[in-house]
């Protein structure tokens, strides 16, 4: 089933004075034949507004668009099965994850075609090397990562990586090249503690080109502020870094996230496939001890 969103002008009077006016306001629906007093109700829920007088909406358009998480709108249909999203970027021989940082290469240990001669006939096995840094594909940061003292792969609850609350901003649209920063203003209007905050930038488009690696989106060290005060357990982005890579080498989101440990996944994929809500989220590395990052399997379960 389609995501519907409404598009209208809306004057709030409060019944103890004042008003607030809004144009080109943009609201999750649950279908596309809402009413004009279901969706005034829903409007004034979203904002959290208390003592309205009355509320009047005009210039209605009902679009069909993925839902962007108004709160008052459940965000995944209960009669939708359920579904697995892979999140994650495949690991391949000569993969540029991120710029001048080595490619991996896989190598042979044993072919298919030395086995042979060491097993029972009709027998055969391939046992390769990967040579690889641990900034490949899709990988998650740990505090080690970034702190000396920090917890370690080896150290992770897994309870801190396995089936998260996830909270996904759809923020294609609400950035620009002259304002790259994810904001805490963009982020405020969720509860997001205990929750895998996933930021869908739609810069994973170029993933694996020379456009991947500069004028991407970030994450602020507001932003980064705002989540660790929020109580986020992880915080996971579509794009090349979590930090603006072009700031001559300051990293505020690294620093803040991973100091109040609070888990960094880089470089997810089709985060435009989960909804804003209701799905869970799984990012687990092998356990290396004196390691701080490492590729995951992402993916996101939804229904």
């Amino acid at each position: 089933m389609p995501d519907y969103r409404a598009h209208f002008d809306f004057d709030i009077r409060f019944a103890n004075g004042g008003g607030l006016r809004g144009e080109g306001f943009r609201l999750d629906v649950s279908s596309a034949d809402i009413s004009s007093d279901d969706l005034e109700l829903l409007l004034v829920s979203h904002l959290g507004l208390a003592l309205v007088g009355s509320v009047a909406i005009s210039d209605v358009r009902i679009v069909e668009e993925p839902h962007r998480g108004s709160r008052g709108v459940e965000a995944v249909d209960p009669h939708r099965p359920h579904r697995i999203v892979d999140l994650s970027h495949p690991i391949r021989a000569g993969l540029v994850t991120y710029p001048g940082l080595p490619a991996p290469t896989i190598t042979p240990h044993l072919t298919r075609e030395d086995s042979r001669a060491k097993y029972a006939p009709g027998t055969e096995f391939a046992m390769d090397i990967l040579t690889m840094i641990g900034n490949t594909g899709t990988y998650l940061d740990s505090p080690f990562h970034r702190y000396a003292g920090g917890t370690d792969l080896a150290g992770l609850e897994l309870s801190s990586l396995v089936g998260l609350r996830a909270e996904v901003f759809h923020l294609e649209d609400a950035w620009d090249a002259a304002n790259r920063g994810i904001r805490p203003e963009m982020l405020a209007d969720r509860d997001v503690r205990g929750a895998a905050v996933l930021l869908h930038t739609g810069w994973d488009r170029w993933f694996g080109q020379p456009e991947y690696g500069s004028g991407a989106p970030f994450l602020t060290g507001e932003g980064a502020q705002w989540l660790v005060e929020a109580g986020a357990a992880l915080v996971g982005i579509d794009s090349v870094n979590i930090d603006d890579t072009e700031s001559g080498g300051e990293r505020p989101a690294h620093s803040l996230l991973l100091g109040a440990g609070v888990h960094v996944v880089e470089h997810l994929t089709n985060l435009g496939e989960v909804p804003a809500r209701g799905a869970r989220f799984t990012a687990a590395p092998p356990a290396v001890e004196g390691f701080g990052t490492f590729p995951v399997r992402a993916f996101a379960e939804i229904g």
